[in-house]
């Protein structure tokens, strides 16, 4: 069934301009691949010739069988004084052997006489020149309009008259582009609207994200009657980015009531969104709409217990809708059901009218007023809770530790040295490392290994360290977040004190004890 709204993808072209990313062939292969099985209608790969990796791009991609994509090749019209048989431009993109085309043109007069220093008259014979060439040589021609807006607000009669060259000459598809984005929802609503009364060939929307409105241009073009909608997986682009695809294509569904991909893939938006991420090597962004770790995340006690009984009080969607989950976070904020729901997510089987629930949210909040943060470290909010309920008794005991460092000629060396009690026995290890923290998880380590073998296969995967009270100077109390994974599962761990080395102990040895904890 053809979508009410195409999606037109150029993460790997318009995207790849952002600062820090930077894809290779091999990941651009990847990022198609996995875009063409979620169901996106176009994806841009590149501007052929201007440099050897998107040339490789097109040649593999044109090898390759796409299920439910079209491969566009990007390109500008033809140049000044120059005849399009003629252009190389034009050759570059024919040996893309892409069956869609993306051209771009200039729409603002003054990029016309200032950039281009060419005649309005030669700009437009530009604009219909490289359409009919390319429609003769059998290729299906989306017309990027650049700068729409811009040049409408400055000289409407001209940026309509270069819209109606390029359907004219055979465009399938005029995308009107907020380049600067600079304009506000109501501008693009007003020039979309009027763009869609003036001309017969259906209408894009292309947004950039300057002033933080790309989604919401993106849908108020749509809302005035463009039918495509182009951006990038996770907003990727030059200066802030592009208009979001990932908030764009569920906001399509299930905002507008319009099909666009298939609904069957919006299960799996998340897992694209953080799969690009992998890709170009960036941090995802937990704060997301849609597929964030924060997205369905509640710590306020009043919120905890609305969703407890109707999820929809407090959120606009099922997060399973989009291959999100819903997160209950517990801090000085929390009330009893935040402890409760928490508690059961981690395997614990608490009642409201239970005594211990009342003592395990005053100990949180006691905990969390010290400086300790739960939020990330359900390994020592689990942890907490088994021992208030008696239980989970701790399986060793550091009875001393001593941290010291050696500087020669050459390096600095921290040992650590360790005596731990597991029963009966007594483990005495040493240990060096890179630092004193690093020294002491290895002298821990080396002691407990002996009784508890499985810990040899859980690895610290992240340390944080928070200053809580810089005022007091060097005498600051001190937060330290460990991550930890046994190739299984992940779980996070604090510890807090005026001492970095004991906050890092009481972390590490969390960390520890809830590897040894059976749900």
């Amino acid at each position: 069934m053809k979508p009410q709204v195409e999606i037109y993808d150029t993460t790997l072209r318009d995207g790849s301009q952002g600062e820090g990313i930077n894809f290779s062939v091999a990941d651009k292969l990847r990022i198609a691949e996995r875009l063409d099985a979620f169901g996106v209608h176009y994806i841009e790969g590149g501007w052929p010739g201007s440099n050897p990796k998107d040339l490789e791009f097109f040649q593999q991609a044109a090898r390759r069988k796409w299920k439910n994509a079209r491969i566009a090749a990007f390109s500008m019209t033809r140049r000044k004084g120059v005849a399009v048989e003629k252009d190389d431009l034009m050759r570059q993109i024919l040996d893309a052997e892409t069956p869609v085309v993306t051209i771009v043109g200039k729409t603002w007069l003054l990029h016309v006489t200032e950039v281009l220093r060419a005649q309005p008259d030669e700009n437009l014979a530009m604009i219909g020149d490289t359409i009919r060439f390319l429609k003769d040589h059998g290729k299906t021609v989306i017309y990027d309009a650049e700068h729409s807006f811009d040049g409408y607000k400055d000289e409407p009669e001209y940026a309509l008259a270069t819209w109606q060259a390029a359907e004219k000459a055979g465009a399938e598809c005029i995308v009107l582009c907020d380049t600067n984005g600079g304009c506000l929802p109501e501008e693009i609503a007003r020039i979309t609207a009027f763009a869609k009364g003036r001309l017969n060939t259906r209408l894009g929307i292309h947004t950039h994200d300057d002033c933080g409105v790309g989604v919401a241009n993106a849908l108020a073009g749509l809302a005035a009657g463009a039918t495509q909608v182009q951006g990038t997986i996770n907003g990727y682009g030059e200066r802030t980015g592009n208009c979001n695809l990932i908030s764009v294509i569920p906001l399509v569904h299930f905002k507008m009531k319009k099909t666009g991909v298939p609904a069957k893939s919006l299960a799996k938006l998340k897992e694209l969104s953080e799969f690009v991420d992998e890709i170009a090597n960036m941090r995802h962004n937990p704060r997301q709409p849609w597929v964030g770790q924060t997205a369905f995340a509640h710590k306020g006690g009043m919120h905890v217990h609305a969703i407890d009984r109707v999820s929809r009080s407090y959120e606009h969607i099922q997060p399973e809708a989009v291959g999100n989950s819903r997160r209950v976070l517990i801090s000085d904020m929390s009330g009893r059901t935040n402890i409760l729901m928490k508690a059961a997510e981690l395997g614990f089987k608490l009642k409201p009218e239970m005594p211990e629930v009342k003592a395990i949210t005053g100990r949180v909040k006691e905990l969390e007023g010290q400086g300790y943060e739960y939020e990330a470290a359900e390994g020592s909010l689990a942890l907490l809770i088994g021992k208030t309920l008696k239980h989970h008794e701790p399986p060793f005991l550091v009875e001393t530790y001593h941290v010291s460092m050696r500087r020669d000629s050459r390096e600095s060396v921290c040992e650590a040295t360790v005596r731990v009690r597991v029963g009966k026995k007594v483990h005495h290890e040493v240990a060096e490392g890179d630092g004193p923290v690093n020294a002491l998880d290895g002298a821990l380590r080396a002691a407990l290994g002996k009784s508890f073998p499985r810990l040899k296969k859980v690895t610290l995967t992240d340390y944080k360290v928070r200053i809580l009270d810089s005022g007091t100077g060097t005498a600051a109390k001190t937060r330290v977040l460990i991550q930890s994974s046994d190739g299984q599962r992940e779980w996070g761990t604090v510890g807090v004190d005026e001492n970095i080395i004991e906050a890092s102990l009481q972390a590490l040895l969390d960390s520890m004890e809830y590897a040894l904890l059976k749900k």
